[in-house]
């Protein structure tokens, strides 16, 4: 390293800290740490809730990556961050000397769109720090998703950096094209340090049919140490649509021994696993054969080793891990059918001889090339199994592995069990979801499954899995389950609303038992359900009509093909204006929207802005439509109206 070079990382550093519920955040994170560091920032990522504010002054600037979850929360990795920024003994002047800017992931579908990133900005105005960059937003909504809106922020960005912090004379930013060093990398482990015998050959999960599950052929046995999980045992994987159906929906139980409580829009969190022959199809094109199967472990790379404050590894806990030869890191821990990022192809760029595949990899990263980067990744779902297909020349070294693939994130699923169905007979606690596995064809002409759901569509019960109980953002209070409801859920959408209706069941029964000739007090309840077909997709249509003997409760359900013209959710509202404002607005209820995110919240959210213009009558005098509009959004800030979209 030059003189030149040695005082730039003396007078430059910069903190890079997310909050991230399902590691986009991270990866934008992660893309703009390596922004900073080829502008000879001494850079440190991490997540929030890993760092203090008082620590942030110590750094040239900080950049905050957040993401927005529930109803406008911050994800649980930052908030203790958060908590400490909104103690009230905090003077205005608390993060003086702090300069800051702020990039925030978010739907537009959502109500409160991007809130965590605003909140978190504004907090941060009021305590002296000072932003020197406009903040950016990223929408999920995007034509081109999420890169739509951060490329052309980041490249605003970095030239901004290079104006206000200009590099030394004779001093230039890293290209791009020059590999910026592992942070960390594996290595063979010294093989008689350790009891741990290696797997030989391709992971024994058990992948093999049987007479009872015939569909079923994996039986899997989950031992990584994923930190703050449960282990469940899987003791039902039942499709609930007709195989001759479009979609294969399934209804999943699992068990864990101890008891848990847990609420109605609580999740719980999968983390995947690979499947043996795409493991052995990476292991052959990056010719990986010889070391596949034996032990390593993982350490810091050279630009870690004399850093003290070691950023946190890739993979946690992975020296806890029993069996961990390349093979298994690649089965169980790295995401090799994942859609890559433009910091995929300006990895794998190094990693070739061939100039043409280089040019082709690095025009991918090229901010003006977006369009085709889309056209080629995301547009196809191409994986990055397939890209390395097709880009044959690039050969990866085995010691890198955890530097260039994403690490698989675990997957939400809405908890569909509430009330009785929470506990087993023994005292433990009971997890019932209500998946639909991901299968469909692209504009290639490829079929294309989710990585998580195909892990779930083949496992037999008996398998164990590692999971995760994260608290979601429905936040029912007794007095709303209590009173009148709402509950709107297209497809599977329908999982956290049927938590929520055997909560109402449970609170029914108990009142019965100790008031056995009293009316219980609480309000009716509409469920408004979608789908294709009712003879193909009407969830739990046997527990609706059980239900309605103890809860007052009104199904309606909108089969978009079931007729000529298509009917949806939104429809229903219409038909029925009386009815949703008579429990909306005269009895002051409820309501919650759940399923897939996209243009159906919106839709529900006119209609019912509808019903609120027309008082309830069809042709009736209407009120002002501002009028309507403010009184949906009194809704939203007093907890009255929620949404859960996916």
């Amino acid at each position: 390293m030059s003189e030149g070079q040695t005082q730039a990382s003396q007078t430059r550093s910069a903190l890079v800290i997310y909050g991230s519920e399902t590691g986009n955040s991270q990866e934008v994170a992660e893309e703009l740490g390596a922004v900073t560091e080829r502008l000879h920032f001494v850079t440190h990522v991490a997540e929030m809730n890993a760092v203090t504010a008082e620590s942030l002054r110590s750094y040239t600037f900080t950049i905050f990556v957040i993401s927005t979850t529930g109803q406008g929360d911050l994800p649980a990795n930052a908030r203790t961050f958060w908590r400490t920024l909104l103690l009230k003994r905090l003077p205005p002047t608390f993060l003086s000397g702090v300069n800051y800017v702020s990039f925030g992931l978010g739907d537009s579908s959502y109500p409160k769109f991007n809130w965590a990133a605003r909140k978190l900005h504004k907090r941060l105005l009021q305590l002296g720090a000072n932003e020197i960059y406009p903040r950016g937003e990223a929408d999920q909504q995007h034509p081109e998703g999420l890169e739509g809106t951060f490329i052309p922020w980041l490249t605003g960005f970095r030239k901004h950096l290079l104006d206000r912090y200009p590099l030394p004379a004779g001093l230039h930013p890293i290209p791009d094209d020059v590999q910026l060093p592992p942070k960390w990398i594996l290595q063979l482990r010294d093989e008689d340090t350790t009891d741990a015998e290696p797997t030989s050959g391709p992971i024994a999960t058990g992948q093999v049919a049987s007479e009872e599950f015939p569909e079923l052929t994996r039986l899997d046995h989950d031992v990584r140490p994923i930190p703050d999980t449960l282990t469940a045992i899987l003791v039902e994987n039942r499709r609930v649509t007709p195989q001759t159906h479009w979609q294969d929906v399934r209804h999943i139980s699992m068990t864990v021994p101890n008891s848990v409580a847990y609420a109605p829009g609580d999740m719980i969190c999968i983390t995947p696993k690979n499947f043996d022959d795409d493991v052995q199809a990476l292991i052959d094109m990056m010719g990986w054969g010889e070391v596949a199967d034996k032990l390593v472990s993982l350490i810091p790379g050279k630009s870690l080793q004399d850093v003290v404050e070691k950023p946190a590894p890739p993979i946690p806990n992975l020296g806890e891990y029993p069996r961990a030869t390349l093979r298994a890191i690649l089965t169980d821990y790295l995401d090799i059918r994942a859609i890559p990022r433009r910091s995929f192809f300006s990895s794998i760029a190094h990693y070739t001889s061939d100039e043409m595949h280089k040019e082709r990899l690095l025009e991918f990263t090229n901010p003006e090339y977006l369009d085709e980067f889309w056209d080629y990744t995301t547009r196809p779902r191409r994986s990055i199994l397939e890209v390395l297909h097709e880009f044959h020349s690039v050969k990866i070294p085995w010691q890198h592995a955890t530097s260039v693939f994403p690490i698989l994130r675990g997957r939400q699923f809405s908890i569909a069990s509430g009330g009785e169905l929470k506990q087993t007979a023994d005292g433990g606690a009971k997890f019932e979801l209500l998946i639909a596995i991901v299968r469909y064809q692209t504009v290639i002409r490829r079929i294309r499954e989710g990585v998580c759901t195909k892990y779930l569509s083949v496992l037999r019960p008996g398998s164990t899995l590692r999971v995760q109980l994260q608290r979601g953002g429905l936040n029912s209070s007794a007095n709303q389950l209590a009173g009148p409801t709402v509950l709107i859920g297209p497809g599977t959408g329908v999982a956290p609303l049927r938590s929520m209706l055997w909560e109402k069941a449970a609170l029914v029964k108990a009142y019965r038992e100790e008031h056995p000739d009293g009316k219980p007090p609480i309000g009716p309840t509409i469920l408004l359900f979608g789908g294709r077909n009712r003879a193909a997709d009407f969830f739990f249509e046997e527990e609706w009509q059980e239900l309605s003997k103890l809860v007052d409760l009104q199904v309606f359900t909108a089969f978009s093909r079931d007729q000529r013209q298509k009917i949806y959710v939104q429809d229903i509202i219409r038909q029925n204006f009386g009815l949703f404002f008579r429990l909306l607005h005269e009895m002051t209820g409820s309501v919650y929207i759940c399923g897939s995110s996209g243009r159906m919240p919106q839709a529900v959210r006119e209609a019912l802005i509808e019903a609120f213009e027309h008082g309830g009558q069809e042709g009736a005098q209407q009120v002002d439509r501002q009028r309507a509009e403010e009184y949906l959004i009194g809704m939203e800030k007093s907890g009255r109206y929620k949404q859960e979209t996916w």
